[in-house]
């Protein structure tokens, strides 16, 4: 009778352990675990730690609770005004209804990655160039409210979308590079002409204060062969005021008088 029992005890004790071997489940810090018992959702989401459920009877599916970083490949498409392009953006979601997640799609990674490359096929064509190169911070909040929109239904919150890169043909390239030099020029252009104007301002101011002191100019010509000398060259250039030429005519008498009288005086 004695060894009965004991063998009963024993029977029960390895039914009790295997029993808690097949319930015993364990859920790491990052995950959430939805119940399912007979196929019928269990309102509660079981938390991180150790949890049991009924074997044969409960599914334990585990659900990742991280932010996901999801690559969206390069996707083709013509802009608003008409140049083809290639954009490849990322993705940053994260699960934050396990229940919905799990009911409401079959597989929610696939459905947010399909949502992303349409979405950016639909943006590619709504924008033109400029705003893909320049202003992408506002195409990246357009492009996370369209994917937002439908993964909240999933259970899927979109944390943030970045548009990574754009390809542009090696025609357009060079056309841009062509245009970027003309404004570059262009700008050169108009720095210089306005850096005449304002010399010659200065210039006229200088000429009307010197023309009302005639020493001044001689000053500034005594200046000019000081800096001209001073660079030591064997040829000087000197000016010579044109003025000081009109006085040299007047006071030399002509050639003429100058025999008669030297005749007079024989």
């Amino acid at each position: 009778m004695v060894e009965a029992l004991v063998t009963a005890g024993v029977a029960l004790a390895s039914v009790g352990a295997v029993y808690a071997m097949a319930a015993a489940r364990v859920v790491k810090q990052y995950e959430r675990g939805v119940v399912f018992r007979l196929g019928r959702l269990r309102p509660e989401v079981r938390g991180p730690g150790f949890t049991m459920v009924v074997p044969f009877v409960d599914r334990l599916q585990k659900v990742n609770m991280q932010i996901v970083t999801m690559p969206v490949p390069g996707q083709e498409g013509i802009t608003r005004d008409n140049v083809t392009v290639r954009v490849d953006a990322v993705v940053y979601f994260r699960v934050t209804a396990p229940a919905e997640a799990v009911v409401r799609v079959e597989d929610y990674r696939f459905a947010v990655a399909q949502m992303a490359q349409t979405s950016l096929r639909s943006i590619i064509g709504k924008s033109e160039l400029d705003d893909l190169l320049s202003n992408r911070e506002k195409l990246n909040q357009g492009l996370e409210l369209m994917i937002d929109s439908p993964a909240v239904e999933w259970g899927v919150t979109i944390d943030r979308v970045e548009i990574k890169d754009v390809s542009l043909p090696e025609t357009m390239k060079r056309s841009m590079a062509r245009q970027a030099e003309a404004d570059r020029e262009r700008r050169a252009r108009v720095i210089n002409a306005d850096a005449e104007l304002q010399a010659s301002k200065k210039l006229a101011e200088a000429a009307k204060e010197m023309s009302e002191q005639p020493a001044a100019l001689q000053l500034r010509l005594l200046q000019t062969v000081v800096a001209v000398a001073a660079e030591k060259n064997s040829t000087l250039v000197l000016p010579f005021p044109v003025e000081l030429l009109r006085f040299l005519e007047h006071a030399t008498p002509p050639r003429g008088a100058v025999e008669k009288g030297e005749s007079g005086e024989g």
